[in-house]
């Protein structure tokens, strides 16, 4: 069987600043990682340099391309169906890049590519807490909001290979509903994602005239963090700050399982350090706004996985399917 003389894989978890390598065993270990810069790298040949030239000594550690199955890529915009990365808001290059065809060229070995929240989706059903679950979605509570949903054992794509993209979910139809990136407004991605709890902080800092920690920020320059730590610290308006995110979030899961009455809700990213104070107002809201039928039927998890090593061994799992 091939697999045995092929005992590795190659993950890329290609973000807006950084690029993460991993190779992965077929257990899910990373054995050896590394990352660049994407941030600044306009260039994609001199990009694509750089890679191969911090991969070559990772390669070498596993002896060698010939112990290595293919590679698998997690990015924004990411199309499974082409290989291709297309138009993508927050990477160097523009318009439609041939990344998959690009790395295939230069190391020899098939390459797969899907987007970021996909990744995920595949390292938590391969490895992590949706192990042996047919459907499920994947929520990526980052700088955006991502997610990954699979039915019946596969990941929707749709015709295009863009489907499932319940960040740009539009939940606030009010003249004064948020901007997105997309262009779009009211997407639940810029209320949900650290970007938007750090706006709603700022928006109810203006409102509200409570003794709150979070005052002696400059405005501007208040983080998801800062929110973070604040509400630990009991600070009520972080807490409201929270509340309010958490119950958008679980309004917005109890339309999502009207679509595909998923077994568990799987949270991943920084926001979900939040713990109770995220998760409790997200299982209120979903429970109170979910239709009877589907009521104490998904399970809402927060993943277990490592947040750096998590999308690198997703992707690497794609390549297993090569």
């Amino acid at each position: 069987m091939a697999m045995e003389n092929k005992p590795y894989v190659i993950g890329l978890d290609l973000g807006g600043t950084n690029s993460v390598f991993g190779i992965v065993n077929a257990e899910g270990s990373v054995v050896t990682s590394t990352s660049i810069r994407t941030k600044g790298q306009n260039d994609l040949d001199v990009y694509m340099d750089s890679a191969c030239a911090a991969l070559a000594p990772m390669i070498e550690q596993v002896g060698g391309i010939q112990n290595i199955k293919g590679m698998g890529i997690g990015a924004p915009n990411g199309n499974y169906y082409t290989g291709n990365i297309e138009l993508a808001p927050n990477l160097p290059w523009k318009g439609i890049v041939p990344f998959a065809k690009k790395f295939s060229d230069r190391l020899g070995i098939p390459v797969v590519l899907t987007n970021d929240a996909n990744a995920a989706a595949i390292g938590e059903m391969t490895y992590g807490v949706a192990q042996g679950m047919k459907n499920f979605i994947m929520i990526t509570l980052g700088t955006g909001v991502g997610s990954g949903i699979v039915v019946n054992g596969e990941l929707v794509y749709g015709c295009d290979g863009f489907a499932g993209e319940l960040g740009h979910v539009i939940v606030d139809t009010t003249p004064e509903a948020r901007l997105c990136g997309c262009g779009r407004k009211g997407c639940l991605e810029t209320y949900c994602s650290a970007t938007g709890v750090a706006r709603t902080a700022r928006e109810f800092l203006a409102k509200r005239t409570d003794d709150t920690e979070l005052r002696k920020i400059p405005l501007e320059e208040i983080t998801s963090k800062d929110v973070s730590i604040a509400a630990e610290h009991g600070d009520q308006l972080a807490r409201d700050v929270y509340k309010f995110t958490g119950e958008l979030l679980g309004r917005s899961c109890a339309n999502f399982t009207a679509f595909c009455s998923p077994e568990a809700y799987v949270f991943f990213g920084g926001l979900t350090k939040a713990g109770n104070l995220i998760m409790d107002p997200i299982k209120e809201a979903y429970d109170a706004n979910v239709q009877n039928i589907f009521k104490g039927k998904a399970k809402m998890l927060i993943s277990q996985m490592d947040d750096a090593q998590a999308a690198v061994v997703g992707a690497a799992a794609l390549a297993w399917k090569i």
